[in-house]
């Protein structure tokens, strides 16, 4: 049995997200009585309406679960302010053991928002996790799924201004 991810998020995102699972909430019953207008309008084989409302409901369920358990899940913390150290919310620049160049990425869960051309990497991942913590110029490892290890420095860890 796997153990409970954690997922990082700032207020403004929690807010946004519990906003968004309350609205889908409240849309439960608009779309059951969607789906028994359609049913009203015979054979139900060929009722496209019919499975169209069905389907958006099965989409619309889905969320609500992926939401209820994200939130759940989600520790609420405030945006790093501190450049120099690699926590959740910071944009970092490493660079691979025995490589020239460099990668900046976000250190945040998908589930922030939008990062234009960033990348972003999840506190949780096995980088994520083993740089959560370091400070500009520490080295880390961590394990590939291959088992075999990566070193990465931290260049540079700075606060993510959206």
């Amino acid at each position: 049995m796997s153990e409970t991810q954690v997922t990082w998020l700032t207020q403004e995102a929690y807010d946004r997200l519990k906003h968004e699972l309350d609205e889908l909430i409240a849309n439960r019953p608009v779309i059951a009585a969607e789906i028994n207008e359609r049913r009203e309008e015979g054979d139900l084989r060929e009722n496209g309406g019919y499975h169209a409302a069905r389907e958006e409901q099965g989409r619309q369920e889905a969320r609500i679960r992926q939401l209820q358990e994200l939130l759940r899940t989600a520790k609420v913390g405030e945006a790093p302010t501190e450049s120099g150290v690699a926590h959740p919310g910071s944009v970092v620049t490493i660079r691979y053991e025995d490589e020239d160049e460099t990668e900046t990425f976000l250190l945040a869960a998908r589930e922030e928002g939008s990062h234009g051309k960033l990348e972003v990497y999840s506190p949780n991942s096995p980088l994520g996790s083993a740089l959560v913590g370091a400070k500009e110029g520490e080295t880390r490892q961590y394990e590939l799924p291959n088992g075999n290890t990566m070193k990465v420095t931290l260049l540079k860890a700075e606060p993510y201004r959206g």
